[in-house]
């Protein structure tokens, strides 16, 4: 879709929030049309890029509880599974396309895929471009090295992150058992401790760091004999996440209804 796309964003006042409003500011092909808190937060009735420290947008941040009465294309949402499942039915109500950019395990996927029926959606467990072509890279890997190799997942975040593994690390274990023909609910490892035996090929080990501002770090290992390979993405800034949401947000824009991926916003479906 060309032209200027107005986008709306939950969470305006936390960190994530606060990102993507500077960030849509600065973009001369986005608007920033609504921004939206939980009911009762402090920060409500606030000029939202005051709080976002990019200056006066004439933009009050208001309770999502009032979404309908506000302009926007489409809605960026980095909250939580509650508050984005009540978003869900909000703009499927309103016709409104929707970025989903929440993690956890929370959010049912049920209750998206039959929103996607009626609007667009994009979701995604982690909006980072790098991370997404990463992605792509673990499919090729997997095909090549196939089962010759054992394989890890190691994956790293701030002190104050509450679920464990990322949704990132989730996925990318599920691209690789994908792509090997394994179930990663019957072949994942979360952890290891004690007498644990020698490890099994079929084995997608997972392993978890939570400590200080750790924005996110992501390393998948294949190791075979006498070699092995490392795809690792670090994220240094929040921004690589709140881009990559706005990015999907003007793709979104037009869309016919139905549920997307980064893959598809950034042309690496197959």
């Amino acid at each position: 879709m060309t032209g200027i796309t107005v986008v709306g964003i939950t969470g305006a006042a936390g960190r994530m929030g606060r990102m993507l409003v500077e960030l849509a500011a600065r973009d001369p092909n986005l608007r920033l049309g609504a921004a939206f808190e939980r009911a009762h937060a402090p920060q409500l009735g606030q000029d939202v890029g005051v709080i976002a420290g990019v200056g006066v947008l004439d933009v009050p941040l208001v309770s999502g509880e009032h979404l309908a009465a506000h302009p926007f294309d489409v809605l960026i949402d980095f909250t939580t599974p509650q508050a984005t499942a009540e978003n869900l039915a909000r703009c499927r109500v309103l016709g409104r396309a929707l970025v989903i950019g929440t993690t956890g395990s929370g959010l049912d996927r049920a209750m998206v895929e039959a929103a996607a029926r009626e609007i667009a959606i994009v979701w995604a467990p982690n909006m980072s471009v790098g991370v997404n072509l990463c992605f792509k890279l673990l499919e090729i890997a997997a095909r090549v090295l196939g089962d010759s190799v054992d394989i890890e997942v190691v994956e790293a975040h701030h002190r104050h992150k509450v679920d464990a593994p990322s949704g990132t690390a989730l996925r990318m274990g599920e691209i690789v058992a994908n792509t090997l023909g394994r179930d990663l609910r019957t072949c994942a490892v979360y952890g290891r401790e004690g007498q644990t035996g020698p490890r099994a090929r079929e084995i997608i080990g997972f392993s978890t760091i939570r400590a200080g501002e750790i924005v996110g770090d992501h390393t998948v290992l294949f190791a075979g004999a006498g070699e092995r390979v490392e795809i690792t993405h670090r994220a240094e800034n929040r921004a690589t996440f709140a881009g990559g949401a706005l990015r999907a947000a003007r793709w979104l824009a037009g869309r016919s209804p139905g549920l997307y991926d980064m893959q598809d916003v950034l042309g690496l479906r197959d």
